[in-house]
């Protein structure tokens, strides 16, 4: 069920209510994921479809339920997804895949929205990430349908996989996630400092945009790149997906990636087709002045494509989602080729991108140009929504302090 205008206002406002509390107490945590009566021939296809396909894609599982973002596999090959509350009844906000199924993780208490205390349990999660150290950490907007933060919501929490608990929980203030503010993506630099440093893209499309640093011992965040040109959608950009062109795509800073020494940051608008860099050295060192960071800021070019997420491998190279042309490209360490390593009809708006032990690029593909707000109104998803991966020659980026 999705939310359409033909809707009543009743309605509408018996699902937001559904939607703030966040569960449904009688829900048994889990959601079929890969049902035997889904098979590839059932998912949907681009109303236009690519020149060619690429790559020996497989899909690993199959959505029935919410739209998916991210996803994150385990050093031992675990996987992890989460469901953004954009309007889609959300059970869990975060799920472990098991045996067909998508399990309510690490519980099904802790994802049921906590009103006296948002600090406390999860509200609604954009992205996951596994880190140099196998924990996985879970990157919470605060916020349900894109909208103003809810005090004490915006967080970023860090799960031990070894007990499936949460190991430590860093809430944003004010100044970091700031109310209309949209924690997007995040990437892990653990070789720095005591405890290592996270970077969070500020998508929002309707405020500021910039990178908050995290310092991960201390728990301190910090904006950077304020409102700076290369954080922000470009003017009148009118991105063409399936054949239809959309003046809706708004949002700023998403994909964002790190070097696989840790010393540039690499990012990009969702309304853009250029990709930047930044110097990582200056963005967390807090005596550098806002001023010095920016000079570091590089605009690597107009690629041709957008895209929604980035990646990196421990080989120097850059995995970007074209949404545009149904597929996934890579930039080789060398220069600014981008060249396809997945590219099928079954792709419609890949999101998410993930680097894995076994040697696949796993990416989400959700139907984002689908949804309403993109689509005049009409929400054109068809389900099941796709897990897919595809083998490169690439590992993850371990940026760890050494010993540890």
């Amino acid at each position: 069920m999705t939310l359409r205008n033909i809707f009543s206002m009743t309605t509408a406002a018996m699902i937001g209510a559904i939607l703030v509390g966040c569960n449904d107490t009688q829900h048994s945590g889990r959601e079929n994921v890969s049902a035997p009566a889904k098979s590839d021939a059932e998912i949907a296809t681009a109303k236009v479809a690519p020149e060619e396909n690429v790559g020996n894609i497989e899909t690993v599982a199959y959505f029935n339920g919410p739209m998916p973002t991210g996803v994150a596999v385990s050093h031992s090959g675990r996987i992890f997804v989460c469901y953004p509350k954009w309007g889609d009844p959300v059970h869990f906000t975060v799920a472990e895949i098991k045996d067909g199924q998508a399990v309510a993780y690490p519980s099904e208490k802790y994802n049921i929205y906590n009103a006296l205390d948002p600090s406390q349990n999860l509200v609604s999660v954009q992205s996951v990430v596994v880190d140099a150290r196998d924990r996985l950490w879970l990157l919470d907007t605060g916020s349900t349908n894109m909208g103003t933060i809810i005090p004490g919501g915006a967080k970023l929490v860090c799960i031990d996989l070894t007990t499936n608990s949460v190991a430590k929980t860093i809430s944003f203030p004010a100044t970091s996630a700031l109310a209309a503010s949209y924690l997007n993506d995040v990437r892990f630099d653990l070789s720095r400092g005591t405890a290592g440093y996270a970077y969070i893209s500020d998508s929002s499309g309707t405020a500021m945009n910039g990178i908050v640093v995290v310092d991960l011992d201390s728990g301190r965040s910090w904006r950077r790149l304020n409102e700076h040109p290369s954080t922000k959608p470009e003017k009148n950009f009118t991105a063409e997906v399936e054949g239809k062109q959309l003046h809706s795509i708004k949002m700023g800073i998403d994909g964002i990636a790190i070097s696989n020494d840790g010393h540039t940051l690499y990012y990009c608008p969702l309304a853009s087709r250029h990709l930047y860099s930044v110097n990582a050295d200056l963005l967390a060192d807090r005596s550098k002045s806002d001023a010095e960071v920016a000079r570091s800021v590089q605009d690597l070019g107009d690629r041709g494509f957008a895209s929604d997420g980035l990646e990196s491998d421990a080989q120097g190279h850059l995995y970007l989602t074209d949404y545009e042309h149904n597929g996934i490209r890579i930039r080789e360490s060398s220069g600014n080729d981008y060249h396809f390593i997945a590219r099928s009809a079954q792709i419609i708006w890949p999101d998410t991108l993930c680097v894995a032990n076994d040697g696949y690029l796993y990416f989400t593909n959700n139907q984002v140009n689908r949804m309403a707000k993109f689509n005049n109104g009409v929400d054109a998803r068809k389900t099941p929504y796709t897990l897919m991966r595809v083998k490169i020659d690439g590992t993850p980026v371990m940026l760890n302090r050494s010993g540890s």
